[in-house]
């Protein structure tokens, strides 16, 4: 069986990746020479500690399970399972933490209530002044820059699998088939389209109705900290984005507490990941009225680094890099993937959100037990 995938970014990688393993070929199409949109521009976190209970957090579990899985194949993954730190500063904040070791779900999830001395024995570089942390063991990371490359040289391996890049699908052809810019017509069993933020030309002509959105986000990256940060840090605006943590303890911080102006607007949470060179990725706003700004704006950094440093208690190292980046968001937040079938034998999987990276393998997982791989 041949299976035309389309989008090479880390939900398409992953539906390559599943097709191959179950004994497919694989003809990977992508519109650059490789992944350039959000998969290469996030985290790298596999992050179980903030979804939403339910169907999110097993699309999670088990997603997390997949890349420890894959990871034992595919080591450039750079896959550790570091776990995650979401500190509190103050009382307000602490009794979200509170709440949240006390959800039904909490033992899945791993949660345990952390004071000072616990968090610096945690991670040692943590050196400011905080109540405790929300530590999350479930919580992993991979790295985000090369860990497409890593699983395509792998799938390369097999001798089931063509990459083409620098070719950008253009129509649907028939039943099965795709022709791209090149004039060239792709055949197979099934056509899965993962084109992530690319939600115009063929994808709304396929699905004029799609009720996904855009959101971009702007992050930064620093030259290497000089110590092991040895696991990811979340600040406690975190509570207030991830949908783990709503009910009355939430409710009670944002009444007590206002976000700074700055933080408000560009609606933000401190994310701080490192990477194996050492650095940090640091994060991270999120914008969602269109048309987005080309440029980026440094109050949003000024503000992160200021937060990453309280928290390091020492100031940051060089900023090398400053990116944004853009995802494919599900209007209705509460899913975690929009999978849809356009076509005879042509499948749309978008719209994951910040979770693709996170979600991405059991995602796919998930689309090849539906259409019978």
């Amino acid at each position: 069986m041949r299976v035309i995938v389309v989008g090479a970014g880390v939900l398409g990688t992953l539906h390559a990746w599943h097709a191959v393993q179950r004994g497919h070929e694989v003809v990977h199409i992508e519109r650059e020479a490789e992944a350039r949109g959000a998969s290469v521009r996030n985290f790298g976190l596999v992050w179980v500690g903030g979804r939403a209970g339910g169907e999110e957090l097993d699309t999670a579990l088990r997603a997390r399970e997949l890349w420890e899985q894959i990871a034992e194949d595919v080591p450039g993954l750079g896959f550790r399972a570091n776990g995650s730190l979401t500190v509190v500063t103050n009382e307000a904040e602490l009794a979200v933490a509170r709440a949240a070791v006390e959800r039904p779900d909490a033992a899945a999830r791993g949660f345990a209530l952390l004071d000072a001395d616990e968090v610096r024995e945690h991670n040692p570089a943590l050196r400011g002044e905080f109540l405790g942390a929300l530590w999350c063991p479930r919580d992993a990371a991979v790295e985000p820059r090369t860990a497409q490359r890593a699983l395509k040289e792998a799938l390369l391996t097999s001798g089931r699998y063509t990459f083409l890049g620098g070719r950008e699908v253009r129509e649907v052809v028939g039943e099965h088939a795709v022709r791209d810019d090149h004039g060239i017509t792709h055949t197979g069993a099934a056509v899965v389209l993962c084109t992530g933020a690319w939600l115009g030309g063929l994808v709304r002509e396929l699905a004029p109705d799609l009720p996904v959105r855009r959101v971009r986000l702007q992050m930064m990256q620093t030259a290497p900290l000089g110590e092991e940060l040895t696991t990811s840090v979340a600040d406690a605006d975190s509570f207030r984005y991830y949908p783990a943590y709503g009910g009355a303890a939430l409710d009670a911080l944002a009444a007590a507490q206002s976000q700074p102006p700055v933080a408000a607007a560009h609606k933000m949470q401190l994310l701080m990941v490192q990477r194996a060179d050492g650095g940090l990725t640091i994060g991270d706003t999120h914008e969602y009225d269109t048309p987005f700004a080309f440029d980026v704006d440094e109050d949003p950094y000024e503000h992160v680094a200021a937060v990453a440093e309280a928290l390091l208690g020492r100031p940051l190292p060089t900023v090398r890099r400053r990116w944004a980046g853009v995802y494919a968001q599900c209007l209705d937040t509460t899913r975690v993937v929009h999978r849809q079938q356009v076509r005879d034998g042509v499948w749309l999987v978008t719209g994951p959100g910040g979770r693709g990276m996170t979600c991405a393998p059991a995602i796919a997982e998930t689309t090849a037990n539906t259409l019978d791989w």
